[in-house]
């Protein structure tokens, strides 16, 4: 089959490799509809999360079609069109039991690695290098999906694969910004990133009866988005400052909730990132720390893998602040999420700016990097 895979720093290219077979009893081969790029992956492309080795296949936010099942898959027949959750989980230990998907045991393939430079293995992921618990990726045609019964969800018939896509990864990590920022009504929110998982935080928000919610970038062209797909107060953080500004707008305190939806493959050197002695410079995660009101919670949605640089712990300390962080456990949410998809209470179709064969992968990844043509996410095609 062909796939997009990685061939050294920033270098991707489509090549043949071996169609996926069913391992296990649960597993399911899924034939890919749609696979979308998204901010976790540039870290992988920029050669800054190690062990990946050329001809790894990348992706990990696909919908498709089930083309394949394995013995006890239970939920699911060949011909149904399903979304996957990028996260991998078992559904059976003691963290899926307790609804902390993304923390599985079982849903790595082995991750040494990861256990040495975390201090515990994590739940697996979809386009992410072996040797820290991945699995080969869905910017391919066919997909394995492991555990398919816990991962796998059917789409309503009503609902596009334009919308259901963002199932998968982007509208889950929104709902989790707003679940673990426990947003109640009356709560003015901030959320640094316009992106698609900023914009879909802010979203939830919006739906869990915030005050106000402001979304901060520098790009004009995603928070003219914010204002019209979520009713959110865009603000360019080129033009103010943010702090300042965050304070008149929420009587002087500072915002109850900060989400930082930025994470470090975004950040441009000398404004929000960079980075220093070998150590990620969060400093958007700083201004959010500086900027919410004492007692408040910070919550940290943004792709890290290692060590910070100057992580203002004094001002957490001293203001009483919470701070909450975590990989998206899409298992939970999914299903709410599609049912506000049928509902029409949840679109995405706008965050798929631009849509491409598989074939221009590259482009796609090169149009996503530098934000250029106005691109959000960019939709592969098989």
């Amino acid at each position: 089959m062909r796939a997009l895979c990685w061939e050294g720093t920033d270098e991707l290219a489509i090549r043949q490799v071996p169609d996926p077979e069913l391992r296990n009893a649960q597993d399911m081969i899924v034939r890919v509809r749609q696979s979308v790029t998204c901010g976790a992956d540039l870290p992988l492309l920029a050669g800054r999360i190690p062990y990946l080795a050329a001809g790894d296949v990348l992706g990990h936010e696909f919908l498709g079609e089930v083309v394949e099942v394995g013995p006890e898959v239970r939920r699911h027949r060949v011909a149904d069109r399903v979304v996957v959750c990028a996260a991998v989980a078992c559904g059976a230990c003691w963290f899926c039991r307790q609804g902390l998907f993304a923390c599985c045991d079982n849903g790595t393939a082995g991750a040494p690695e990861a256990e040495s430079a975390w201090g515990q293995p994590t739940g697996g992921c979809y386009g992410h290098p072996a040797r820290t618990g991945g699995f080969a990726g869905s910017h391919a045609e066919y997909v394995r999906v492991p555990y398919a019964d816990v991962g796998a969800f059917t789409v309503p018939e009503t609902v596009s694969d334009d919308r259901a896509v963002f199932a998968s990864d982007a509208a889950p990590t929104g709902w989790l910004g707003a679940e673990l920022g426990e947003v109640t009504p009356g709560d003015v929110v901030a959320v640094w990133g316009a992106g698609a998982v900023g914009q879909l935080t802010a979203g939830a928000a919006v739906a869990r009866g915030a005050h106000r919610v402001v979304v901060i970038d520098d790009h004009d062209d995603r928070l003219r988005m914010v204002e019209r797909h979520v009713g959110a107060e865009p603000l360019n953080y080129r033009y103010v400052d943010v702090p300042t500004e965050l304070r008149e707008r929420s009587g002087g305190r500072g915002p109850d909730v900060c989400v930082e939806a930025v994470g470090m493959a975004a950040d441009p050197p000398g404004l929000l990132g960079g980075r220093v002695g070998g150590a990620e410079r969060p400093l958007a995660l700083r201004e959010a720390v500086h900027a919410c009101r004492k007692g408040g919670t910070v919550v940290v949605l943004g792709t890290w893998t290692g060590f910070v640089d100057a992580f203002p712990l004094g001002a957490v300390m001293n203001k009483g602040l919470t701070v909450r962080s975590a990989r998206q456990h899409g298992q939970r949410w999914i299903p709410t999420l599609l049912d506000r998809m049928a509902r029409d209470e949840l679109r995405t179709e706008h965050l798929a700016t631009h849509r491409l064969p598989l074939e221009r992968g590259a482009d796609g990844y090169a149009l996503f990097r530098e934000r250029a043509d106005g691109c959000v996410r960019a939709v592969f095609t098989p």
